[in-house]
């Protein structure tokens, strides 16, 4: 059995924070707001992984009044998010996903954010698509007030 999921991840920039995007730091004068480290790509592939397995949502596994999940590396709630899904049966077939930002450019980060995120999840690279896409500076993101991303998802039962 195959199913599909969608994730979606909004945070607003925010000074002293640094930027993780995809499990990457990325150079920029502002980082993302947020309880964790406001990796908002990697929040949108967790809440996409756990919709296709029926599993609530980020918010709902990793609460952002936990003191538990304060400023925590994201990677670990990717981890997490892929051990809860193998507890029911399923693995991950691809990710496919795309942030919108109209800064920084990501392109040159790419390579390094489906590197990491494989890792962590056991994947080849190849099974992760990232895009990046500006806004046409349209919209909070074309202000340069934060980033969206989103993600879709194929997992596969066991």
């Amino acid at each position: 059995m195959i199913r599909i999921g969608f994730g979606i991840d909004v945070h607003k920039f925010a000074e002293n924070r640094d930027l993780w995007i995809g499990g990457v730091k990325i150079p920029y004068e502002f980082g993302l707001a947020g309880h964790s480290d406001a990796d908002v790509l990697i929040h949108a592939i967790c809440d996409a992984l756990l919709g296709a397995a029926n599993l609530r949502d980020i918010g709902y596994q990793f609460p952002d009044n936990s003191d538990e999940f304060l400023n925590i590396d994201s990677k670990i709630l990717l981890r997490r998010t892929n051990e809860l899904l193998k507890e029911k049966g399923y693995s991950i077939g691809n990710i496919d996903a795309t942030v919108a930002a109209q800064a920084p450019k990501l392109n040159p980060y790419i390579p390094f954010m489906q590197e990491a995120m494989a890792a962590v999840l056991g994947i080849e690279p190849d099974m992760i698509s990232v895009k990046a896409t500006t806004t046409e500076k349209l919209g909070f993101e074309g202000r340069k007030e934060g980033i969206t991303a989103y993600a879709t998802v194929l997992i596969n039962k066991d």
